[in-house]
């Protein structure tokens, strides 16, 4: 079986990339729960965290930190979620970090804890946000 996130950092598959190295890259959700939702992920696949070896847990966490500087920035959020699940609830079987910006009031841990998915207006409302993030990512040091 293909993994659909193995696809995506192959490049096999479309996908709003916010930021990518030899390690790590960094994209869109295209169900987020909130405006701004991004996956970040090593390029090779490792099924779950448990898994990670060593030498990507820098790599990968270091991105999620400036993953999440860079959706606050870039969306004048309050503050960010960050999350990942081992196996358990993981939708695509490809250690994955979600990082969803926040502000008070936005509802995610009222009404969505349960991950109630949203969907883009269409393809130029995730391109407009990646370009955001990515610009933001760069300055997130």
């Amino acid at each position: 079986m293909t993994c659909t996130f193995c696809q995506i950092a192959s490049g096999e598959l479309p996908s709003h990339i916010v930021h990518r190295d030899g390690d790590v890259i960094a994209f869109l959700d295209r169900a987020p729960l909130l405006p701004g939702h991004v996956l970040v992920m090593p390029m090779r696949h490792v099924e779950a965290l448990d898994d990670m070896p060593d030498d990507l847990l820098v790599p990968v966490f270091g991105a999620v930190r400036r993953t999440s500087i860079a959706v606050q920035k870039a969306l004048r959020a309050e503050g960010s979620f960050v999350a990942t699940n081992t196996r358990v609830s993981q939708s695509v079987p490809h250690v994955h970090v979600h990082v969803v910006p926040r502000n008070k009031g936005d509802g995610l841990f009222s009404t969505r804890l349960i991950w109630q998915r949203r969907k883009y207006e269409d393809d130029s409302e995730m391109a407009e946000l990646a370009t955001r993030i990515r610009t933001a990512y760069e300055l997130a040091r």
